[in-house]
């Protein structure tokens, strides 16, 4: 199987480095790919967001498979050219990944179709926004959301009125995130543990990947404001049998009739991020892709073809049989540039990958890194996810931060408490 992966970052990364281990794989590519990658396999300069010249690449290089790593291709149609001319793709439709990239229309959809999550309003004005979010309809915190891709920074739980109108202005007078901050959704602030699924769909069924806990905030303690994520561990301990099951029959199945009744079938990796809320399990988010950084922690673990898995997902005929969830714990520690989440510094030398990668168990996966003057430089807000295996989430967490003691970079930021919900108090015992 000839496979194409697209992408930069640390889930496209490990995406390869899984993918590579399959007996199917006879030619993998990456596009454009980043200096981990290129270390693996070779990696062609196009530019994920050009439909046109990615297919030409997959046409040339007769690819059988190829492989979306990151949302904004897909909302670009990139899926829909390629089911266009027969050639088979892990990605939904342009209206399928307007379940990620417009959260007005995510959270209308799971109105319709009766997937739990918070109480929201829509807001299309400025007034309409500061309405919402200083009248009587939502106590404080509350949570303001660009409509719009706004990687990873468009959401602020606020925890004042005054704090909350500031996010208003930010985002739709001051025009922090562009034309993703034109609408707003204003939501109830959900509290509770988070914890994320991941599904694969062809369509008409869907098979569980993994579960994993992220964490958004900068700093340890979830303290600071959101990022794309410091940092994520696998499996999660809070994700039981019944759990599970939840979500496969009250949120994935409806998105997936929900789609097929729009005429528009989903096709590919669906992440839900869901709150344990004292009122039951809700749906914060939907991600039309894996995330990053779980994918860096669940990739490992899986057990069986993913290769073989993903073909099935991508030609109709999903096969359950191919792929599994391993059991092995996982954690993964993000090291980001000094200035992430606002304006990060690029352009540091990193020393240190050679004697982190003998650590044993650990993995590094390149997200933010190019090669300048033959050196390996920062290039990115989040620079390298290192990922530290073991028997234990403690066994995990203590290679992980071995390796990460050996990686140093100007500036270079962590937080120091990644995988200590599931290692604490003996939870770990509950996977």
């Amino acid at each position: 199987m000839r496979i194409l992966v697209l992408g930069t970052g640390g889930r496209e990364h490990a995406l390869c480095w899984r993918l590579q281990r399959d007996p199917e794989v006879t030619l993998l590519l990456a596009a454009p790919g980043n200096p981990g990658i290129a270390a693996l396999t070779r990696c062609v300069p196009v530019d994920p967001l050009n439909p046109d010249a990615v297919l030409a690449v997959a046409v040339q290089e007769r690819i059988d498979l190829t492989v979306v790593g990151p949302e904004a291709p897909l909302e670009r149609g990139l899926a829909d050219l390629f089911r266009q001319h027969g050639r088979p793709i892990v990605g939904p439709s342009r209206a399928g990944a307007a379940l990620e990239c417009s959260k007005v229309f995510s959270k209308h959809f799971m109105a319709a179709h009766d997937i739990p999550t918070a109480r929201f309003a829509v807001c299309d004005t400025p007034t309409a926004a500061l309405e919402a979010v200083c009248g009587a309809s939502f106590d404080v915190p509350l949570v303001v959301k660009a409509d719009g891709l706004a990687a990873g920074k468009g959401v602020v739980v606020a925890e004042s009125r005054a704090e909350a109108e500031a996010a208003v202005r930010a985002a739709m007078v001051d025009l922090q995130f562009g034309s993703a901050g034109s609408r707003l959704v204003v939501e109830e602030c959900l509290t509770g543990p988070e914890v994320s699924l991941f599904a694969l769909c062809d369509g008409m069924r869907a098979i569980p990947l993994s579960t994993a806990q992220d964490h958004k905030r900068i700093f340890d303690e979830d303290r600071g404001p959101n990022t794309g994520g410091m940092g994520a561990f696998a499996p999660s301990p809070l994700a039981t049998d019944d759990l599970r099951t939840f979500a496969m029959h009250r949120v994935i199945q409806p998105v997936l009739e929900g789609m097929r009744a729009a005429g528009e079938p989903y096709v590919g990796f669906l992440y839900v991020s869901l709150m344990l809320t004292p009122q039951g399990p809700k749906v914060i988010e939907f991600n039309v892709r894996f995330g990053d950084p779980e994918a860096q922690v669940i990739l490992p673990q899986l057990e069986g073809s993913l290769a073989a898995a993903l073909y099935s997902a991508a030609t109709g005929d999903l096969r359950s049989d191919v792929v599994r969830e391993g059991t092995q714990p996982a954690v993964g520690v993000v090291l980001a540039s000094r200035g992430y989440p606002a304006a990060a510094e690029h352009g540091q030398p990193i020393d240190g990958l050679a004697a982190a990668a003998d650590v044993p168990g650990a993995l590094i996966f390149h997200a933010g890194t190019a090669v300048a003057q033959g050196r390996l430089v920062t290039a990115g807000g989040r620079v390298l996810t290192v990922v530290g295996r073991g028997a234990t989430f403690q066994d995990a967490m203590t290679t992980a931060y071995r390796a990460v003691d050996r990686i140093h970079f100007a500036g270079m930021q962590c937080r120091r408490d990644i995988g200590r919900k599931a290692a604490d108090n003996g939870r770990e015992n509950a996977i």
